[in-house]
């Protein structure tokens, strides 16, 4: 099986350590937004190792969302000449809209930053938390 970028495979919300299955529950729920399974069921990677493994996700939502949303409003305000206060309220429609996006975007940077691609992960179904060999 062929490696799929780091970058490729967040977005793609993947497990990243065999790249083959979903992090998240599908259909999306919106009682349940991040809502995972205990484990990979293509190579048995757990997807909550430990308890508050996610604490970091909440630090990368807090940068990326903030950089974006700083991107955002200072096109708006250079690029289309609006005022700070239309900026604003046009950046809580965005925001809003991305809110479950991002959270489930940092949640997946999180983990694929923390558990390494394993070409093998398929023939050693089980394995450790953190995909160690």
């Amino acid at each position: 099986m062929s490696k799929r970028s780091f970058i490729g495979n967040t977005i793609a919300c993947k497990c990243p350590r065999c790249q083959q299955s979903d992090l998240f529950v599908k259909p999306f729920s919106m009682s349940k937004p991040v809502d995972m399974p205990e484990k990979c069921p293509a190579c048995g990677q757990l997807f909550i190792p430990e308890p508050g493994f996610y604490y970091g996700a909440m630090f990368l939502s807090y940068i990326v969302s903030g950089f974006l949303f700083l991107g955002i409003v200072g096109f708006l305000i250079i690029g289309f000449k609006m005022s700070v206060n239309a900026a604003m309220g046009i950046l809580l429609l965005i925001a809003a809209a991305l809110y479950f996006p991002l959270l489930r975007f940092s949640r997946s940077l999180w983990i694929n930053i923390m558990i390494k691609y394993d070409p093998d992960a398929l023939l050693k179904k089980g394995g450790s938390a953190f995909g160690s060999k």
